[in-house]
């Protein structure tokens, strides 16, 4: 078999289009789905309440999103090590806004550019077009806006709240102020976010090697067309066997503007339009192409991508660990949370009853995923409840807030705890499962002096 008939010609502008529309129909459809009414991901300040994976927590079990947190960064890391700048090309809202903004409104749609192989000069005139492309996206814009606000208010509350503005103003600053970045991030910052406000590109660099996959023109088979410093010493290659042949097909077609010849450059989005381009005019040659989406140690040795590495397998180790924790840590979620505070005034005494009283408030919550009757009890034998008197129900994800009264004997306590607090235990629990779903918290009551008492 020749060098030539075993060469793959492998394309990737399908393949990301195929991936910008799975990662627009999962972000619009995800706020729809519900499970047992909880949402797949829902962090709701309203509500106060995250809903992750179906499952409601309320915000007193945040101590959850460290650990998302941590697996959010570290898939980053662990992503731009194996893949480079993968995100960047293939996932990133910006660039697949600017594609529909681009190459479908302003190239496919209007013909303000001449064609998608060509992304670098707009046809001049054509004002009526512009127009209509940039009132389109502003249309698409407020919708992108409205999903990502659906991951902060669900749909089912969002469409009542902009029907009553007056009431939800926030909400309508908020989806104006998404709405205007939006229609910004392509229609006026274009590929400057990239270079001079994205984040993610100015800590990219650390976490490549030699073995990290980026988008390459391979030298050896095309010519050295720059030199070490970025300057460019010819048009083609020069060489007998190097085959690059000057046509900048590949410069053309870049959306970052670049010329991918002149090697590794931060505005580089490992989108490979370039190389796609490149791929078409080698094919026709009969020639492999020159750019690929490889590693430089690979075209080093003229071997295989190394993706097992040492660190690559250190982020695989970690990640697991961080994901086991948090599975661990959320499948030991309470079923029932309680707050307690204090109220305004530290006791009262009941001559007509012949106590000391103390006032609280307590707020139960069931996060449970049913309903259940709930009471509690105070493990101190000194200490009665006044009030409530009765159980109460609670359901689903429901809260309710308890003004409770503890009443202690003057005869038996005073003397020993005259102007002191005295710590006490509260067992707040579900009569119908007791032994699964209850919390235990320490109050203070508070105790006069006995001259406040004459008085």
């Amino acid at each position: 078999m020749s060098l030539i008939s075993s060469v793959k010609y492998v394309l990737y502008s399908k393949k990301r289009h195929v991936v910008f529309a799975a990662i627009t129909l999962a972000a619009l459809i995800l706020p729809w789905i519900t499970v047992g009414g909880r949402h797949f991901f829902l962090l709701s300040f309203d509500k106060k309440q995250l809903q992750l994976l179906f499952t409601a927590f309320d915000m007193q079990e945040l101590y959850l999103v460290p650990f998302l947190l941590i697996i959010l960064f570290l898939g980053i890391f662990f992503i731009t090590t194996l893949g480079g700048r993968v995100w960047c090309g293939w996932s990133c809202p910006q660039t697949i806004f600017r594609y529909v903004y681009r190459d479908i409104l302003q190239t496919k749609v209007f013909g303000i550019y001449k064609s998608v192989e060509n992304k670098q000069n707009m046809q001049s005139g054509k004002w009526l077009q512009r127009v209509l492309a940039f009132l389109i996206f502003a249309a698409l814009s407020v919708v992108a806006a409205s999903d990502f606000l659906w991951y902060f208010i669900p749909p089912e509350d969002f469409f009542v709240y902009i029907q009553d503005p007056a009431e939800h103003k926030i909400v309508l600053v908020a989806l104006g102020v998404f709405s205007l970045f939006i229609i910004a991030l392509p229609a006026l910052l274009k590929e400057k976010f990239c270079v001079y406000v994205c984040p993610y590109v100015r800590i990219q660099s650390a976490m490549f090697d030699d073995d990290t996959v980026q988008t390459i023109y391979n030298s050896k088979l095309g010519g050295v067309i720059y030199d070490e410093h970025g300057k460019k010493l010819r048009d083609k290659g020069e060489g007998r066997d190097e085959a690059c042949t000057g046509c900048e097909a590949c410069v053309k077609i870049c959306p970052a503007h670049i010329d991918i010849r002149a090697g590794m450059q931060l505005e580089c989005i490992n989108c490979l339009e370039c190389s796609d381009a490149c791929t078409k005019v080698m094919r026709k040659l009969k020639k492999p192409p020159l750019i690929s989406w490889t590693s430089p140690n690979a075209i080093l040795k003229n071997e295989k991508v190394k993706f097992v590495r040492f660190r690559t397998v250190a982020y695989v180790v970690v990640l697991s660990i961080v994901l086991c924790a948090l599975v661990i840590v959320g499948s030991k979620r309470e079923h029932m949370l309680l707050n307690i505070n204090r109220g305004t005034q530290l006791f009262s005494v009941s001559n007509d009853k012949g106590g000391i009283e103390n006032a609280y408030t307590f707020l139960f919550q069931n996060t449970d995923s049913k309903g259940h009757k709930y009471y509690f009890e105070v493990l101190n034998k000194d200490i009665s409840i006044v009030l409530p008197k009765e159980p109460f129900n609670l359901s689903a994800g429901a809260s309710l807030k308890k003004i409770v009264v503890l009443r202690s004997d003057i005869g038996s306590s005073l003397s020993e705890n005259e102007g002191k607090p005295l710590s006490v235990k509260v067992r707040a629990y579900a009569q119908d499962d007791e032994e699964n779903i209850f919390v235990e918290k320490e109050i203070m009551f508070f105790y006069p002096k006995a001259s406040d008492i004459h008085k």
